[in-house]
């Protein structure tokens, strides 16, 4: 099974930038990747997915504000995230899965996933 580890959170003012990175224990190419966010109290909200071919989704919210990518030679995945606010707060988890046919309606919810990092803190003040 792939291991995710999620680094680059922290604390930044609204407008600030952060990059998150998403070591991945073996090759990201086979699969489809997320990053999903966890404000208290709430649910775990899908934030953007990439499939295997580069192609890439984003919840309305963040478009235009937040970038996915990754590098396969570095089996990483990031989350670029420039003029930030507060309602991005929140755990930042990545994720991965085989989608297949699934892709793209099945993106966006974490049940769809079963490999999951441990998460990294995100806080806008």
């Amino acid at each position: 099974d792939v291991q995710l580890v999620e680094s680059g959170g922290g604390s930044v003012q609204a407008g600030e930038s952060l990059t998150l990175s998403c070591n991945a224990s073996e090759y990201t190419e086979r699969y489809y990747m997320g990053w999903f966010r966890q404000a208290p109290g709430k649910e775990r909200e899908g934030v953007a997915a990439i499939d295997t071919d580069g192609m890439t989704t984003y919840a309305y919210s963040v478009k235009g504000r937040l970038t996915i990518s990754k590098d396969n030679p570095k089996n990483t995945l990031y989350l670029q995230m420039n003029s930030l606010k507060p309602l991005d707060r929140g755990i930042y988890y990545c994720a991965a899965e085989d989608l297949g046919s699934r892709w793209p309606e099945a993106w966006k919810y974490a049940s769809s996933y079963r490999y999951w990092g441990q998460g990294t803190q995100v806080t806008v003040s």
